[in-house]
């Protein structure tokens, strides 16, 4: 005799288990534990005048490592630019339009209060160069000083990026030479260049 008709289907009756499974919902949590994690934003800030292939591979490596990616593009007034800001922001949509959790925007003031203000909890930089740490570290403290909740996250600069920055591509192209396969194609096609 069965005393306890209620429990029919578990324990010893392995045929009818999954059929009691789907009935009384076992071994199914109604939370989405992704959705109680917060979500891990990181800046990776620049002046991207313009942007090249090195930013890309940065830009592509902190997307696996963080839930969304936002590109802040920096306004010097100490600096001759050779792209006004809406020029670069508009390469950088163009560029970037078809990758998912990746945002784009104009860096106002400081960057930590920026990413305070974005929920950010690092900020991305990429690393050329020995000759770039000392700055870089510089910065770092600086804003760790400033924001204690905000990290800064180095990525070595991939070996074939490893030469490229945005002040180089500048002269080069000032001479008028070929910078096509060292900048994405949206920017070669505005300084006149064919595609790479």
């Amino acid at each position: 005799m069965d005393y306890f008709p209620a429990l029919h289907g578990f324990g010893n009756l392995p045929p009818r288990w999954p059929e009691r499974r789907e009935k009384f919902n076992v071994g199914r949590c109604p939370l989405n534990i992704e959705r109680l994690r917060p979500m891990r934003r990181a800046i990776y800030p620049g002046s991207f005048d313009p942007v090249t292939n090195g930013h890309l591979d940065v830009i592509e490596r902190a997307r696996k490592l963080f839930d969304e990616v936002i590109v802040a593009v920096a306004h010097n007034e100490q600096k001759q630019p050779m792209f006004t800001l809406e020029e670069r922001l508009a390469l950088l949509r163009v560029t970037l339009g078809d990758l998912d959790r990746v945002q784009i925007a104009p860096l106002p003031g400081l960057l930590v209060d920026f990413a305070v203000k974005q929920e950010a909890s690092a900020v991305v930089r990429g690393l050329r160069a020995v000759s770039d740490f000392e700055s870089e570290m510089q910065m770092a403290h600086t804003n760790r000083k400033l924001r204690p909740t905000v990290d800064t996250v180095f990525f070595m600069t991939a070996l074939e990026h490893a030469y490229l920055s945005s002040s180089l591509i500048r002269e080069i192209a000032s001479f008028g030479g070929d910078v096509s396969g060292m900048v994405p194609p949206a920017v070669a096609r505005r300084l006149g260049l064919p595609s790479a």
